[in-house]
């Protein structure tokens, strides 16, 4: 275990701000034959395990999804009744049919909040603007965007700073292995909703998408645990989720209905589980997560169909971003695939370029949301006011244009909140194209942008003005204090490009320009988030036509390669900026010329305990150190047959947290023994040691009872992971991350006489990247080598 430092510092929250440099040594590491040791080394291997969570410095701990089959655990499972059994198999069904439940209703009032607030307001202001009330247009429009962001951001910067954002990067890695401090109660659910609500209705340049998929994993974890933490429920039957390995498939299957929810695409949920979020999979979780996706397709649509007939308000058929064109017909050639090439070459450009630019920003408002609660309220009210006074005038600068003769007079001009040609400030007969873009709520503005058979509706200058001014806000909204998610400002922004793209082409496409600003909104999408089998069913569940399949597949493919090949996914670079110890799926190549072993041997001193351990041992260690893993050691145990000296045995690895509840219940002995069976289940059971809370400072030991002994064995891990100390850094790197450990013991491969049968123990920060770069300074040089060829 790495030693982690008692008094963290802000300054040390990013990766890249780790105190100290590595010198630099001379030497070349490729001229070391990989049977010697590598390296010099400089210092020893450690690093602070602090990131930022929401608002503040957090201390990070990892999660623990191993099975710790200890004595306990294991009589538990051998004890259990069929009836049990099939207990915990019901539950599991019940719980994913309540997330899919409760996300679908969820998200339904959430669309209906939004579509109320934002479509009365826009009746309001267009009801001064058809009186040539501008001014007090303006001021009612930009009065109530901005009571609405104040909501949002106050709920945010002072009841719950983890809902700010999309919540996406925590989600992946919480399911990574991360345990990411308050990131799934109560609170963070509630200021979520309302949240999301206030900054979309405020006419944000932001979307309800990440926040949905984060409000499932919220629900999936507080059922779960059975509510918030000071009110939980002590059913018995809830007992079996009572660890964190159940826990992540419920999130997992959270973050698959969030999806569904925001789309209308189960299957496109699941697939982004698996493909974005999931750091751990199985058939059984797939199969799961798909019938938590489907319940909350059936809520989505019972709700529409009973608000189709005008009983929630103004919201209808809207509220969700639906784009359906299965009764257009797609026809495309062969000479089709250029422009579908160059809109993927596009979008990977500027996503990774909307990538790039947003890390800095994002830098930026680090700084800023550092001084204090007021300047982040101040930096979303400024954001706020600079978007309603944009989308208020910019379409004051667009030309008026006449109705198509062949349109009904209903249809063309539209004075209400939606359509397809909205009046604004026009005659009668005439239509403002940027105003049908911009004044209106985000999915209203997808569904015009996307809408087909309009060739001439959209001036070239006015999708212009559109494309920069959401490239501008989409990059200046996200990262303030509110609940935001990325899908939708990028969608908008790439179907800006993909209709201008269409445009251009004119007669020698016959892809039609809604169509166009698909296939763009896709490119983005893969080019900054780097998705691509999800993506394109989710686009495929939205659009409804599988003729498009090919050319978007085409598109997402091409947009994902070019944007790789610039930086890492929007997600990826929010996780670093976090400092969140996220493992990448593939090690770095020079890791493979290090070995575990001689990681170990630049860790600190290796703290172990004995199987029968004295009393004032295991509290020094509970107070002077702040792992959470001991190997247990006992020496001179009676050899096996064929052994005529005393041998050192391995018993296993005991839990900080259960040391902890063996001295909270006092479970002490007299002499030092070993107990029997029944010993240990007469005060303990499994479910206690499933609690994680609690500190060594609370519980009081006497002298007395220093002097006593505990035996750990009961409570010890008798099947940890190991490995052989010669063994890669990137092999080992890849168990550790495939099978979610917490901790990783490295046994010798020559042990003499008397040796200890272990010799350090790996945990999260010890195999990432920039870690072992500071304590082997020369494989930095390595690394700048390979990059550079």
């Amino acid at each position: 275990m790495m030693e982690e430092d008692p008094n963290p510092v802000p300054e040390e929250l990013l990766p890249n701000s780790m105190a100290g440099e590595a010198d630099e040594e001379e030497g070349d590491p490729e001229g070391i034959s990989l049977k010697q040791p590598l390296l010099k080394r400089h210092r020893t291997l450690s690093s602070n395990p602090l990131a930022m969570v929401g608002a503040k410095v957090s201390h990070i701990e990892s999660l623990d999804y191993e099975i710790n089959e200890n004595d306990l655990f294991k009589h538990d499972w051998r004890s259990r009744s069929k009836v049990q059994v099939l207990q915990y198999i019901f539950l599991k069904w019940t719980l994913a049919f309540l997330v899919g439940l409760l996300t679908g209703i969820i998200a339904t009032l959430i669309n209906l909040a939004v579509e109320n607030i934002a479509g009365y307001k826009l009746l309001a202001v267009i009801h001064f603007i058809a009186k040539e009330r501008y001014l007090t247009g303006l001021v009612l429009f930009t009065g109530t965007n901005f009571i609405l962001t104040l909501s949002a951001a106050v709920l945010c910067v002072c009841f719950a700073p983890t809902a700010a954002g999309p919540g996406i990067p925590e989600i992946k890695a919480y399911l990574n292995g991360i345990d990411t401090p308050n990131m799934f109660g109560a609170s963070p659910l509630i200021v979520k909703i309302v949240g999301s609500i206030g900054a979309v209705s405020a006419g944000l340049d932001l979307g309800k998408e990440g926040p949905l998929v984060h409000i499932g994993c919220c629900i999936a974890s507080l059922l779960g645990q059975g509510g918030p933490d000071n009110y939980r429920l002590r059913w018995r039957w809830l007992r079996y989720f009572n660890n964190d390995r159940d826990r992540r498939d419920l999130i997992t299957c959270g973050a698959s209905s969030g999806v569904c929810a925001a789309f209308r695409a189960p299957v496109g949920g699941v697939l982004f589980s698996l493909e974005e979020v999931a750091t751990w999979w199985r058939s059984a979780l797939l199969w799961r997560a798909f019938f938590s996706t489907a319940i909350v397709a059936v809520v989505l649509r019972a709700f529409i169909e009973y608000c189709s007939t005008g009983r929630c308000g103004l919201f209808g058929q809207g509220g969700l971003i639906m784009f359906d064109v299965s009764n257009v017909t797609v026809r495309y050639h062969v000479m089709d695939i250029i422009p579908v090439t160059v809109i993927g070459i596009i979008g990977g450009v500027l996503g990774s370029l909307y990538n790039h630019v947003l890390h800095k920003v994002l830098r930026l408002y680090s700084m800023i949301n550092q001084k204090g609660k007021l300047h982040k309220l101040l930096l979303s009210l400024m954001v706020s006011l600079f978007t309603s006074i944009c989308l208020y005038g910019l379409p004051f600068l667009a030309k008026c244009t006449k109705c198509d003769p062949s349109l009904a007079d209903s249809v063309c001009p539209t004075t209400g909140r939606s359509g397809n040609f909205k009046q604004f400030n026009c005659p009668d007969g005439y239509y403002n194209d940027l105003a049908t873009l911009l004044l209106t709520t985000n999915d209203d503005a997808v569904r015009n942008i996307f809408s087909t058979n309009t060739p001439t509706e959209y001036h070239v200058t006015s999708l212009l003005i559109f494309f920069v001014l959401y490239w501008i806000l989409g990059i200046f909204t996200f990262g303030i204090a509110v609940p935001s998610g990325l899908f939708l400002p990028i969608i908008l922004m790439g179907s800006a490009y993909g209709r201008l793209l269409g445009k251009v082409m004119g007669s020698y496409t016959n892809i039609d320009q809604g169509l166009y600003a698909v296939l763009g909104a896709a490119s983005l999408m893969s080019g900054s988030m780097r998705m691509t089998v999800s993506l394109c069913v989710i686009f495929l569940e939205l659009t409804n036509n599988l003729h498009l399949l090919p050319i978007t597949m085409i598109v997402l493919l091409i947009s994902k390669t070019v944007g790789d090949s610039f930086n890492p996914s929007i997600y990826e670079i929010i996780l670093e900026l976090k400092g969140l110890p996220f493992l990448d799926a593939n090690p770095e190549p020079w890791m493979r010329n290090l070995t575990v072993g001689e990681l170990a041997s630049v860790k600190p001193a290796l703290v172990t305990l004995c199987g029968v351990e004295k009393v004032s041992r295991i509290v020094e260690v509970l107070k002077n150190t702040t792992h959470n893993g001991f190997p247990v050691i006992d020496e001179g145990v009676v050899p096996p047959a064929g052994l005529t000296t005393g041998a050192t045995e391995l018993p296993g690895l005991i839990l900080r947290a259960h040391l902890f509840q063996v001295i909270k219940k006092k479970w002490f002995l007299q002499e030092r023994r070993r107990t029997e069976d029944w010993e240990v289940r007469e005060m303990f059971s499994w479910i206690d040691l499933a609690e994680r809370d609690g500190k060594i400072e609370e519980v009081a030991v006497t002298r007395d009872e220093m002097e006593m002994y505990v035996d750990l064995h009961p409570f010890t891990n008798t099947t940890p992971y190991t490995v052989v100390e010669s063994m890669s850094v990137a092999k080992a790197m890849v168990l550790f991350r495939q099978v979610g450990l917490r901790h990783m013991l490295i046994v010798p491969k020559y042990r003499a006489a008397g040796g200890s049968p272990v010799i350090g123990i790996l945990t999260r920060q010890d195999l990432r990247a920039y870690n072992i770069l500071a304590a082997f300074p020369h494989l930095a040089e390595s690394k700048s080598r390979e990059e550079e060829h």
